[in-house]
């Protein structure tokens, strides 16, 4: 029977995994993570009853789609089953082709089901945009800013930027990178954008000097002693723009290089400070950098290094490095790097892109 199923089911386009008892089930589910479990009640070793149980104690598997498929059709065995929070409760008395349309039925109305909750959620995402991707950018003497973001396949991810003016001489620029894609990854970054601003804020407030470091410090201290977020890891990117001394001070939290353009020549600078979050007692450094006219600053997350191309191929900090030396003094930075990465990945990326530039007028 079981061969007959996955056959059948194999016929009209679905891929099937298929297991031996509730024991073997639970392993495979685990492994493979499928859309839909189909089990018989009576099996050796681990009957369908208990291995439904077992999926419902898992965090990973208790939301997976669960249909009985059986002979044992009785009014409390079929009740039984429905009060372990399956889909539907098939008897195999009924001909394969009536099995495999109803099935095929519950797949399509999960499928559809999936869509119409994505699309809500993407609804109400778009009014959060604001809060992780600023809407205007700054404005702010002697220097002139721009980023861009590209959330994964459209769907909100992990990525947030941030800018705030400390005061008339000073701009924070903030980038950061929550663990993960999509939504899990998406409503930390909504969370977090908030939660650093606040704490940069707060911070400031108190200092007698802008140094990146001391933010990252206090801030690691923070976020490791609320146990809401204290496994939720980020790394971020902090620069600390200066229009009076014509500087750039820079610290970062396990976060990618930092590139900075002058003549033809660029600097990759590296943080080499913990992800904030991680561990109590973290070092981070400043590093501070005299700026003159037509000098660039790179700030990105992974999403950009890790784009690959056709071949699988990634991108990777040389030919970053090569785009980045083709750009002129005159020419347009974020134009440059967006043609030439969308040219190389064919326009597909496998992570969020963020990345903000900075050229000193």
């Amino acid at each position: 029977v079981l061969r007959i199923f996955s056959f059948e089911l194999s016929k009209v386009g679905y891929y099937c995994i298929t297991a031996q008892n509730g024991k073997e089930g639970f392993e495979a589910a685990k492994e493979f993570l499928p859309d839909l479990i189909i089990s018989d009640v009576a099996m050796p070793e681990v009957n369908g009853f208990e291995f439904r149980k077992n999926l419902l104690v898992d965090s990973s598997l208790k939301k997976i789609p669960f249909i009985f498929l059986t002979s044992n059709d009785s009014d409390e065995d079929t009740l039984r089953g429905y009060d372990l929070e399956i889909e539907e409760y098939i008897s195999k008395s009924l001909s394969p082709k009536i099995i495999i349309a109803k099935i095929s039925a519950i797949l399509k109305s999960l499928v559809l089901g999936r869509q119409n909750a994505l699309e809500q959620i993407m609804n109400s995402a778009g009014n959060f945009g604001a809060s992780v991707v600023p809407k205007e950018l700054p404005v702010f003497e002697k220097f002139q800013l721009n980023h861009w973001h590209l959330p994964y396949e459209e769907v909100p991810g992990g990525d947030f930027i941030d800018y705030i003016k400390l005061d008339e001489n000073n701009l924070a620029i903030i980038l950061g990178d929550v663990m993960g894609k999509r939504w899990g990854a998406w409503y930390f970054a909504y969370a977090y954008a908030g939660y650093v601003r606040n704490a940069v804020r707060t911070t400031f407030q108190s200092a007698d000097n802008y140094y990146p470091s001391f933010i990252l410090k206090n801030l690691n201290e923070t976020i490791f002693k609320d146990d809401k977020i204290s496994d939720v890891f980020i790394t971020l990117s902090l620069v600390i723009l200066n229009n009076k001394e014509m500087s750039i001070r820079y610290s970062g939290a396990g976060d990618i290089p930092l590139f900075i353009k002058k003549g033809n020549d660029v600097l990759v600078e590296q943080s080499h400070g913990m992800l904030l979050g991680f561990a109590k007692e973290s070092i981070y450094n400043d590093k501070e950098f005299k700026v003159n006219a037509n000098d660039k600053l790179f700030l990105i997350t992974d999403g950009i290094l890790e784009a690959q191309n056709s071949n699988g191929e990634l991108l990777g900090a040389d030919n970053l490095l090569n785009i980045i030396k083709s750009i002129p003094d005159g020419g347009d930075s974020l134009q440059t790097i967006k043609s030439s990465l969308s040219e190389f990945t064919n326009g597909k990326f496998t992570d969020d892109i963020s990345l903000v530039t900075v050229t000193v007028k």
